[in-house]
């Protein structure tokens, strides 16, 4: 599916075609053309930041009662890689990327770290574009209707589960140590360990820092329950 068609399928009243190129143009596609140099990065910032704004005005209103520490550990479930790739699989957003040819063979079209960044990437394009009342509409489409019904099991925050656990019985700080990055630009994975003092807790693997530390404290979180 073309960029144009998709905006006009979506009924999105877009000014500037362009922007959305560069909304769905992997860094990778960038570094291979010769007369294409921007990439998604800039407005995956802005996306993230306007996410990081709406979804807490919605949260905010909707759970009237709800404690900030509770707002903060459900908004971080709703914006996080796993769960903005899967609002990305229900918009078919991996449609329209721009992939180098190395990132597209190894599976870039498919990989949740990818697909969140274009989900961000997208909606910065939006309210750069449309403003507030389009980023609603999408926001409205995905996250939003998530809010009760999403699966938490799948996307267990376990970096805050392993601190609260810690914090409860010694009130020491969780700190994440980069042990190695290996495999290509285009397939990362990176080790991580979980540590307390100069402890290793857990050692974590994943294609983004972020992933790796997630595994790392449920590692952590399994040898602490034995």
């Amino acid at each position: 599916m073309k960029i144009l068609d998709f905006l006009q399928k979506e009924k999105i009243p877009f000014h500037d075609l362009g922007l959305y190129k560069e909304a769905f143009t992997h860094p990778s596609y960038a570094n291979e053309s010769h007369d294409y140099k921007k990439d998604y990065e800039r407005l995956e910032f802005m996306g993230d930041a306007v996410l990081q704004l709406y979804v807490s005005k919605f949260i905010f209103k909707l759970f009237p009662t709800v404690p900030e520490g509770t707002l903060t550990t459900l908004r971080s479930k709703l914006v996080r890689e796993e769960s903005l790739a899967r609002f990305s699989k229900e918009l078919h957003l991996g449609e329209l990327l721009y992939l180098g040819i190395g990132e597209e063979k190894s599976g870039g079209r498919e990989r949740e770290s990818v697909l969140a960044n274009i989900f961000e990437s997208f909606i910065g394009a939006v309210y750069l574009d449309c403003g507030e009342e389009e980023v609603l509409k999408i926001l409205e489409q995905t996250i939003y209707k998530h809010v009760n019904d999403l699966d938490y099991d799948d996307i267990t925050d376990y970096k805050t589960t392993l601190q609260e656990f810690m914090q409860a019985d010694q009130r020491k700080t969780v700190t994440y140590q980069l042990l190695e990055a290996s495999g290509s630009s285009n397939a990362p994975e990176f080790t991580v360990a979980a540590m307390m003092d100069d402890m290793r807790l857990g050692i974590g693997k994943g294609t983004s820092k972020k992933r790796a530390e997630q595994q790392a404290a449920k590692d952590a979180l399994n040898k602490l329950a034995h």
